[in-house]
C-alpha cells in the first residue's frame, strides 16, 4: 500500500496558517509515505515567499514532488520572466532534501506554466507539444506493469469549477494520457476540488485536482486530498478544513 497527499496552491504572501498547520500536523499523525504539491507554491514568486515555502516544506519531515504553477514565475522581473523564468522554483526544488521517489509507482510531470503566451492572460494552462513529448518518452520507458500518475498545474480540461484553466493542448494530451494508461492526472489551480473520469478518444482517464491552502477561497474551504493505492486501486479522500467562516469563501484576492 501506498499512501500519498495531494496539496496544491499554497500561496506563500497570501497563506492560511491555519490551513498550513493542519495539513503539516495530518502529515505528522499520519505518515504518509510522500506528498505531491502541484504548484503556485507563491503570490508573486517574491524570494521571501519561496523562503517561506521551503521553510514549510521542510518541517513536513516526507519526501516531497513539486511542480511550478503560474504564480511561480517572476512578476516583477521580465527579464528574468522571459530569460530564465524557473530559476527561482529550481532554487525551491533544489532545497528540497527528500524528494518523491516509490519503487512501485512512477510520478511524471507535465509542465502546463508558459513564461509568455500568443494571448493576454499568461496565467492560463498549455501543454507545449515538446513538453507533453518528454512527459511521453518518459511514460513509455516505464515498465508495463507500474501505475503512473502525472502532475501539472494546471487541468488538462474544464472540470466544472467556478475557476477555470483554458489549456491549450489539453484535450490531445489527456487523450495521449489515457492511451497511455496512465492511473490518474494531478492538479490545481482552480481553487476547488474534483475526482472525476473523463472520456477521450483514446478511452477514460481519471483526473483530480486539489484545491487550496491558501486564503484565495473560491466556493469550498481549505482542502487536501489523501491518496491510497492498493493493489493498482487508487481512491482518494477529500478532506476539509472545519470551522472556516463562510463569509470568506468565494472572497477571491
Amino acid at each position: 500500500m501506498i499512501r500519498l497527499f495531494h496539496i496544491s496552491d499554497l500561496h506563500f504572501g497570501l497563506e492560511d496558517r491555519r490551513a498550513l498547520d493542519w495539513v503539516r500536523q495530518a502529515v505528522r499523525d499520519e505518515a504518509p509515505d510522500g506528498v505531491i504539491i502541484t504548484g503556485d507554491f507563491t503570490m508573486r514568486a517574491r524570494p521571501r515567499e519561496f523562503d517561506a515555502a521551503a521553510r514549510w516544506i521542510a518541517g513536513l519531515g516526507v519526501p516531497v514532488q513539486i511542480d511550478p504553477g503560474n504564480h511561480d514565475l517572476p512578476y516583477f522581473n521580465p527579464v528574468e520572466r522571459l530569460f530564465d523564468p524557473y530559476r527561482r522554483f529550481r532554487k525551491l526544488e533544489a532545497a528540497i532534501e527528500r524528494p518523491l521517489v516509490l519503487d512501485r509507482l512512477a510520478i511524471v510531470r507535465l509542465p502546463t506554466t508558459a513564461a509568455a503566451q500568443w494571448r493576454l492572460n499568461w496565467s492560463r494552462g498549455i501543454a507545449p507539444k515538446r513538453a507533453l513529448a518528454r512527459t511521453l518518452a518518459q511514460i513509455d520507458a516505464i515498465a508495463i506493469d507500474t501505475p503512473v500518475l502525472v502532475t501539472c498545474h494546471h487541468p488538462l480540461v474544464e472540470v466544472g469549477t467556478r475557476g477555470r484553466a483554458l489549456t491549450k493542448g489539453g484535450n490531445h494530451a489527456l487523450d495521449q494520457l489515457a492511451r497511455r494508461g496512465v492511473l490518474a492526472v494531478l492538479s490545481g489551480h482552480v481553487h476547488d476540488a474534483f475526482d472525476l473520469v473523463q472520456q477521450t478518444p483514446s478511452g477514460p482517464v481519471r483526473m483530480i485536482g486539489a484545491g487550496t491552502l491558501s486564503q484565495r477561497l473560491r466556493t469550498t474551504p481549505p482542502t487536501f486530498n489523501a491518496l491510497t493505492l492498493v493493489g493498482g486501486r487508487l481512491t482518494c479522500s477529500l478532506r476539509k478544513l472545519e470551522g472556516v467562516d463562510a463569509a470568506t469563501i468565494g472572497r477571491y484576492r
